[in-house]
């Protein structure tokens, strides 16, 4: 009988093992959505860098690029609407529960060559945003782990920001 208790016990604290670990395997990794704060911390920094492009001399206002300038001098009413664009934008692409759909789709879901193309935004001026961007995310003492993967995420569009400056108008 003490054989069949012991045996009993051994085979109860294997199994207690065995679900501590499956336990401990499940739970999750945080996204960089998680590690940002969420979607309140996101959208003020959203928030700080969508305003700080219209005074940036290089893509603002007084930017040479005329669409750019029309933009940010013309079309600020459209600028809350941009402003969660972007927020779900940024939320999205770092792993948080909402999906972002452009408002002009392109090759794949997070692909913005659609919604820019018309702005005729030069590598240059792809790379002030960037910059402004940084910026924004030093206000808010973003640390460094997470700067670096939202300005990789951000700085992974290039290409696809900058096919319109080529075209004609």
């Amino acid at each position: 009988m003490n054989k069949l208790i012991i045996a009993s016990i051994i085979a109860i604290v294997i199994i207690i093992i065995i679900v501590i670990i499956f336990y401990v395997n499940r739970q999750r990794t945080p996204t960089l959505y998680d590690r940002l704060g969420g979607i309140f911390p996101i959208a003020a920094v959203v928030d700080h860098f969508s305003d700080s492009l219209i005074d940036n001399p290089i893509v603002g206002k007084n930017s040479s690029n005329k669409f750019l300038s029309d933009w940010h001098t013309n079309k600020l009413n459209r600028l809350p609407g941009l402003k969660w664009m972007r927020t779900l934008w940024v939320a999205s692409i770092t792993g948080g529960p909402f999906k972002y759909v452009g408002t002009k789709p392109g090759k794949c879901p997070f692909s913005l060559e659609n919604a820019h193309r018309n702005l005729h935004i030069s590598s240059i001026e792809f790379d002030a945003v960037a910059t402004e961007l940084e910026k924004s995310l030093n206000y808010f003492n973003v640390p460094i782990q997470e700067k670096r993967e939202v300005l990789e995420a951000f700085m992974s569009h290039k290409n696809d920001i900058v096919m319109g400056y080529n075209i004609k108008c």
